[in-house]
């Protein structure tokens, strides 16, 4: 596992994911929020986002914790490994609600901006049932070289943690 994206849900623990891996195989984290919003938390255009994620998926060895499913193909045509966290929404809102506990709002320490909403919290409910058909149907159209690894609990996400430490 050299170049690993891992998509899934707001909250479902993407980013404790691709840190906790990143250890493990000593790889470069990058997050697309990190990079999507500027210092303003004004978005990127779609044209310059793709280039600088082009230009990242180039690289040899990375992980990129996001879901930004526009531009899922071209971190999935260059990954040898595609990891969906299909968690259940309540425990991704029930992560939304730690993350935000955590860091009491406003800036990451990684440069994302929390901001909860209304429309962000049916965002998180409605994920599985429109968002999933499409993370899998672009995972399949241009992940088909890639090792696909599908978690769909906490337990598995540390289960897989712990195997990929065993080697």
């Amino acid at each position: 596992m050299n170049r690993i994206a891992i998509v899934g849900c707001d909250g479902a623990g993407k980013t404790a994911l691709a840190h906790r891996l990143a250890a493990l195989l000593d790889l470069p984290v990058i997050n697309l929020d990190a990079i999507y919003y500027d210092e303003n938390w004004e978005e990127k255009t779609k044209d310059e986002f793709a280039a600088i994620q082009r230009e990242l998926a180039a690289a040899d060895r990375w992980i990129v914790d996001g879901n930004h499913a526009s531009t899922l193909y071209i971190r999935v045509n260059r990954a040898d490994t595609v990891i969906f966290l299909d968690v259940p929404a309540w425990t991704c809102l029930w992560g939304i609600v730690q993350r935000r506990w955590r860091y009491r709002g406003g800036q990451y320490p990684d440069g994302v901006y929390d901001r909860v909403t209304l429309s962000f919290i049916r965002y998180v409910i409605g994920y599985r049932r429109k968002m999933r058909p499409r993370i899998a149907a672009v995972v399949r159209e241009h992940g088909q070289h890639a090792q696909c690894v599908t978690l769909t609990s906490r337990r598995r996400v540390r289960r897989f943690l712990g195997s990929i430490a065993a080697n």
